[in-house]
């Protein structure tokens, strides 16, 4: 089949027209989102996502809007009540809202700017009530406060405020490192508390150990005493059998402790304790003494 010159000029013309006015006619929306058709420069029509259909040199797609959540960042500086300076940085999130697409178009011209206005008045209204502490505490209270105001400002725009948040708080450099300072002064303060209290512990533990000590000791010495004076009891008793009186038996019993210290004296390599007198006749002096002094304590007791 054979094509005249004429026919494919027509043909090559046909196909260029349908061309150009099957995309004057036929349009795409995407998903979430719609299309604004103005007829002659007025509002006509929302289009919703698929393929639709405009008339050709009277009607016109004039906006797309998007339905998908947006989120702006906005850094506001400002002062707290007590004076420092801080910068905090807030995320917005906001969508338009699906019944009110036309006022979202033709309402606001620029909503990001809009909600950064309101977003710095709402900063600077709530921040300088609060000290640079509460800032930190109390951030949601500040988002709270900013979506508040956003939602009843902007639903009259088409827009819902999904979320409002305070993501960073950055205080002045001067006023961290100072921050920074109190704290490591207060951890340090708690450790010296810690280790104060610690040392009293021990102390007190210590002490009570002594004590323990003291007072066990204390009964083992009296508990000895108490041992020898049985021994000395039925020591003079055995030698007043045999003819020894009870004066000359104590003394004896003395005499041979001492030789008894002594020895143990001796057998300590390390001991510097020195036993006076400790000549050979000590043994007979004391026991003289010893001898003479309980027969005058006998004779003051039978004088009185």
């Amino acid at each position: 089949m054979s094509f005249s010159p004429e026919k494919i000029v027509f043909w090559s013309l046909a196909i260029a027209a349908a061309v150009f006015f099957g995309r004057k006619v036929f349009f795409l929306v995407e998903q979430q989102t719609n299309a604004i058709v103005e007829r002659f420069g007025k509002f006509n029509s929302i289009h919703p996502p698929g393929l639709n259909i405009l008339i050709p040199f009277v009607d016109r797609v004039a906006k797309v809007i998007s339905l998908r959540i947006r989120q702006l960042d906005v850094l506001v500086e400002t002062k707290t009540l007590d004076n420092v300076f801080v910068k905090l940085r807030i995320s917005v999130q906001f969508q338009v809202i699906q019944k009110s697409v036309f006022d979202a178009c033709y309402k606001l011209d620029d909503p990001e700017r809009q909600i950064n206005s309101y977003i710095f008045d709402v900063v600077r209204a709530e921040v300088p009530k609060m000290g640079l502490d509460d800032v930190f505490v109390k951030k949601d209270e500040v988002a709270i406060a900013i979506r508040k105001e956003l939602l009843d400002a902007m639903r009259g725009y088409g827009y819902d405020i999904v979320k409002a948040l305070v993501t960073d708080i950055d205080p002045d450099t001067d006023v961290k490192m100072a921050m920074n300072r109190i704290n490591a002064a207060e951890r340090n303060k708690k450790a010296a508390e810690y280790e104060a209290e610690a040392e009293k512990i021990k102390m007190v533990k210590k002490a009570e150990a002594e004590s323990q000590s003291k007072k066990l000791q204390g009964q083992g010495i009296a508990d000895q005493r108490r041992e020898i004076a049985k021994g000395l009891e039925d020591s003079i008793k055995l030698l007043g059998g045999v003819g020894v009186v009870a004066r000359e038996a104590s003394a004896l019993i003395i005499v041979t402790q001492h030789y008894d210290s002594l020895q143990a004296i001796g057998g300590n390599n390390r001991s510097n304790l020195l036993l006076m007198p400790s000549t050979p006749d000590a043994a007979t002096q004391m026991l003289t003494t010893l001898t003479a002094s309980f027969a005058a304590a006998a004779k003051s007791t039978e004088k009185v």
